[in-house]
């Protein structure tokens, strides 16, 4: 069986520290839907790799500054 990755992300406490930025602004800076926002930052969607990096380009960060994932190796 294959082993499961969880995909983690603090996009919310970045928009905190980017003067409160709304999930609107990121969206539209991002080129996405606000929906598409509320699901990545709520762990509910993992983004594509281009997403997480214009994401991760709104803020001006690294995308591991973004994101982090975690494996959850099966037991054997």
């Amino acid at each position: 069986m294959a082993d499961k990755l969880k995909i983690t992300n603090c996009i919310r406490r970045l928009r905190f520290f980017a003067d409160e930025m709304t999930q609107q602004k990121l969206a539209e800076k991002a080129g996405v839907s606000r929906q598409t926002i509320i699901a990545v930052e709520a762990g509910k969607y993992s983004p594509s790799l281009e997403l997480a990096f214009r994401i991760a380009h709104v803020f001006g960060v690294e995308i591991g500054e973004v994101f982090d994932y975690e494996v959850k190796r099966d037991s054997e």
